[in-house]
């Protein structure tokens, strides 16, 4: 009944979804359950394969494991005060890591969580290394076991835990000499990790640490340079290459994405590594739409069935400031405006990508809006952190002219990050929602030549 308070099940009280699930897998369940001040038993016996029936909404039932580093390139730290408050909540849990793809530094890692992860094979997990230099690491993370904390992530290794490797690269402090000594070092060390994602520190106006800048253009292309040489090494070497660089550092070098092929399987698109060139080749019609792909956990149940796990909330979505599987909105039917063209709202990156997107297919009447990102300030210009305010801002200034397609990854629940709602938009202008995917802007671009020559 809704109120049910499932205190246990089989004897057991589940810390989190992942407990939960290896339960209730069972043909028979014993589920202890609090019902106001009654204490209720259920003996449930059923049918292999069938359902359970229980809907599950959140995926740790226990506390999330915080983060205790102080990192000085930390996003949270360069919040704006005001914002919602499970926005400033930082996670360091390897459960997150395994279901949603929140990063982990693993320093809080013990032996009990390495354990169950070898025993119940959670992989991948993905780790955020910075540097493998115990010095370099522990100062960056401003945390002492920051500097062992890796221990952990060879002995995974060793047991076949596949592991997704994070680098924020921070200008004057982890790049240059350092990345070429942590890229020599994780050949080294850690030869087999799957993915080496290379992404650039991100920058608000509200930053207080002297250290921290974003890169010129140089030094981006001086990144990419290191990079090829590197992975040129490491296929001579073991074969294969796994480091990645984000989007941003060929954005702001002025370079070309690379192609598909250079990517795999696209192991590491949530952190922005070959997300530009997913959606080029979406919206060309050479490549599939990889937006909100997932793996491990989600990907293994049955989402068919009454208990949806897809929808599962990550209880530290917001931690991360992005959406690893975008959440659809509330869409309302669109007015029939055919005396209105259409205009692509997105972020200073996504524009300039846009723009050579829609001349290279003929799209040349299609407006782009580039919002600027005034509310964080600094390097955000993905079209994952836009805000209402700075939304607001852009469509006010086109005064209503266009009928405004905006990107479903900016929104959450239908809410900006500034708190502002999709409705409150939906009041002053003609917006549409769309899921942020090549093959799904070019049929609303392909739709809407289509009314125009009905008119």
């Amino acid at each position: 009944m809704v109120g049910d308070r499932v205190m246990s099940v089989n004897g057991v009280v589940p810390r989190d979804i992942l407990e939960w699930q290896r339960l209730v897998e069972s043909d028979e369940v014993d589920i202890s359950v609090l019902r106001g001040r009654e204490t209720l038993e259920f003996d449930l016996a059923r049918q292999p394969g069938e359902p359970l029936g229980v809907s599950i909404s959140s995926a740790v039932f226990d506390r999330i494991h915080t983060c205790d580093n102080h990192c000085e390139f930390c996003f949270i730290y360069q919040l704006p005060k005001g914002m919602r408050r499970s926005l400033y909540m930082k996670d360091d849990d390897y459960r997150l890591s395994f279901l949603f793809g929140n990063f982990t530094t693993m320093t809080r890692f013990t032996e009990a969580d390495l354990e169950r992860v070898i025993d119940e094979r959670l992989s991948p997990l993905y780790v955020s290394i910075h540097s493998p230099d115990p010095h370099v690491r522990s100062d960056m993370l401003r945390n002492v076991r920051g500097g062992f904390s890796l221990r952990w992530m060879k002995v995974l290794l060793d047991n076949d835990i596949q592991i997704r490797a994070q680098i924020v690269l921070c200008p004057g402090v982890n790049d240059a000499e350092v990345l070429e000594s942590t890229l020599a070092g994780l050949l080294e060390q850690y030869p087999t990790l799957e993915s080496i994602a290379i992404v650039p520190l991100g920058l608000s106006r509200f930053n207080s640490e002297d250290r921290m800048r974003v890169h010129t253009q140089r030094e981006a292309e001086q990144v990419i340079e290191t990079v090829s040489t590197w992975q040129a090494r490491y296929v001579r070497a073991i074969g294969c290459q796994p480091i990645h660089l984000a989007d941003e550092f060929y954005l702001v070098a002025q370079k070309p994405v690379p192609e598909a092929s250079h990517y795999g399987e696209f192991p590491m698109l949530e952190d922005g590594v070959g997300l530009v060139r997913s959606f080029l080749d979406s919206f060309d019609g050479f490549g599939p739409d990889l937006m909100g792909k997932q793996a491990g956990f989600f990907a293994s149940v049955d989402v068919a069935s009454p208990t949806d796990y897809v929808r599962v909330v990550n209880p530290a979505a917001d931690t991360g400031l992005r959406s690893s599987v975008s959440v659809p909105v509330s869409l309302r039917v669109r007015k029939q405006v055919v005396d209105k063209p259409v205009a692509i709202v997105t972020g200073s990156y996504g524009a300039t990508v846009m723009r050579n997107a829609l001349r290279k297919q003929s799209f040349d009447d299609v407006s782009v809006l580039e919002v600027k990102n005034l509310y964080f300030g600094g390097n955000t210009a993905v079209a994952g952190l836009m805000t209402f305010e700075d939304i607001h801002r852009v469509l006010s200034e086109d005064k209503g002219a266009h009928v405004y397609l905006l990107p479903d990854v900016c929104l959450n629940d239908g809410v900006f990050l500034d708190g502002g709602s999709i409705e409150d938009l939906y009041r002053e202008f003609d917006v549409e929602v769309l899921p942020t995917s090549g093959s799904s802007l070019r049929d609303r671009l392909e739709s809407a030549k289509r009314e125009v020559s009905h008119v």
